[in-house]
């Protein structure tokens, strides 16, 4: 895309209205992004009721945040390859694995932290 010539708030503001629509994307079109926006929606609040202290409450509410986080961006790089083509390549195999096994190190990055926190 090029420069649009934004700056300051006009560019805050389209950077938003971005994010927005990929996060609406994400949300229409894949199930994996729903259901750790769901996960999150349920351990965020609960982070912040189960944690002693403001560090506690952080690790466990931010570690929410962070699953759905990863698939966002396991989703793109899935579109971007599904973009170049249908056809079969070692290598777009191999990228996708990749961001796959990046969520699930990050769900189970909350499980240690959750687990390390509350035991």
């Amino acid at each position: 895309m090029a420069y649009s010539g934004n700056t300051g708030l006009r560019r805050l503001r389209s950077a938003l209205c971005y994010s927005g629509r990929g996060m609406l994307a994400a949300w229409r079109c894949e199930e994996a992004f729903r259901q750790q926006v769901v996960l999150c929606a349920i351990l965020l609040p609960l982070g912040f009721w189960l944690g002693d202290s403001p560090v506690e409450r952080a690790l466990l509410a931010g570690s929410a945040l962070f699953p759905p986080i990863v698939e966002l961006l396991n989703s793109a790089v899935e579109a971007a390859i599904d973009r170049i083509g249908p056809e079969r390549h070692e290598l777009s195999a191999r990228a996708k694995d990749m961001a796959s096994g990046a969520v699930s190190l990050s769900l189970l990055m909350v499980a240690v932290i959750w687990l390390a926190v509350l035991l």
